[in-house]
């Protein structure tokens, strides 16, 4: 009997724990963010510190103020927008610019741009601030390599070559950034003190990954596939803990370490919500509904909104392209109920 009442506390327990931990009663969309502009869109970053959201839009980055989900600036005259990066204590942002191949540098207080800083490769998108080694990470698409730029100075540092096409990527904080190589299904092991690429890790039976996000705590990689999975990999040693399910054409996913939620933001119009019930257990919460095109994704940290960037599509009469409907650009905001 005394065996009994033990276990069963102790059920009890791991279930208060489990709950005041994880979302309650499902994630819904509390807001739906308009903002001005006909152009697509890629990824976005949430400065939690700030509660600042940057999201990139055609040739602009739209600022937005989280709280009062309103428009607060921008930065213009920029080529073809994907990724963002800050460097908090630097006041210093950093934008790839796909179609001229360039980093726009940027005064996040003034939003005014510092200096554009050519790459050494071809069609940059993600980027990455490491506050480790305080450069900043370029991983340009189309030339399979990456610009390794001196946040403080500016200047170009180094180039790392990869053996695949560079997508999102993570910083551990203590030397070692992963990225995904998306067209060898594989995650690449950079070590920041030498800018070289010290292990490549097969994602397999996950294929073409793109988005990538760190449960640094844990040591959890969670890379995001063209095939419909989820795959969680062990970020010391590159073993595959498992796999699961999402919705399709997912490019992005983010980690919420307080709630222990990684979002996969999948373009068909959900957001897959996995929950680390402990480092070697997983499994799916919900898939929560969004919208068609949502397929990027960011959380606030503090906050823990999730914010994924869309539009509304039409077919135009006589072709099979779907055409955005001007004035229907929006970041969903999506709240935690808990």
């Amino acid at each position: 009997m005394k065996k009994i009442s033990i276990i069963i506390a102790t059920l009890l327990l791991a279930s208060f724990v489990y709950s005041k931990n994880s979302p309650k009663d499902g994630n819904k969309i509390i807001n739906k963010i308009r903002l001005e502009g006909d152009e697509k869109w890629d990824y976005l970053y949430s400065d939690d510190a700030s509660g600042l959201l940057y999201v990139s839009h055609g040739n602009m980055v739209q600022v937005v103020d989280e709280a009062k989900g309103k428009l607060i600036g921008k930065i213009s005259g920029l080529n073809s927008v994907h990724g963002i990066a800050i460097a908090k204590a630097l006041n210093k942002g950093f934008i790839t610019g796909g179609k001229d191949s360039s980093v726009t540098v940027f005064d996040t207080k003034s939003l005014k741009i510092i200096t554009k800083i050519k790459v050494t490769g071809k069609g940059p998108d993600g980027i990455l601030f490491d506050p480790f080694s305080k450069n900043v990470f370029a991983f340009n698409g189309k030339s399979n390599n990456a610009t390794v730029i001196n946040a403080q100075t500016n200047a170009i540092v180094a180039t790392i070559p990869f053996t695949g096409n560079p997508e999102f990527s993570q910083a551990d904080g203590k030397g070692k950034i992963f990225v995904n190589l998306e067209d060898n299904s594989s995650i690449a092991v950079i070590n920041t003190a030498t800018n070289k690429v010290e292990s490549v890790w097969p994602v397999a039976p996950g294929e073409e990954p793109t988005g990538l996000a760190l449960d640094s705590e844990n040591h959890r990689l969670f890379s995001v596939c063209k095939n419909k999975l989820m795959i969680i990999v062990d970020a010391e040693n590159g073993k595959v803990i498992t796999s699961l399910p999402i919705g399709a054409k997912a490019d992005g996913v983010a980690f919420d370490p307080t709630l222990k939620c990684a979002y996969s933001s999948n373009g068909e119009g959900t957001v897959t919500v996995v929950k680390e019930v402990d480092k070697d257990t997983f499994s799916v919460l919900e898939n929560i509904v969004t919208q068609k095109g949502a397929k990027t994704v960011t959380v606030n940290k503090k906050t823990h909104h999730i914010y994924l960037p869309t539009a509304e599509f039409e077919i135009a009469p006589g072709t099979e392209k779907p055409k955005l409907i001007p004035g229907s650009f929006i970041v969903l905001d999506i709240m935690p109920q808990q």
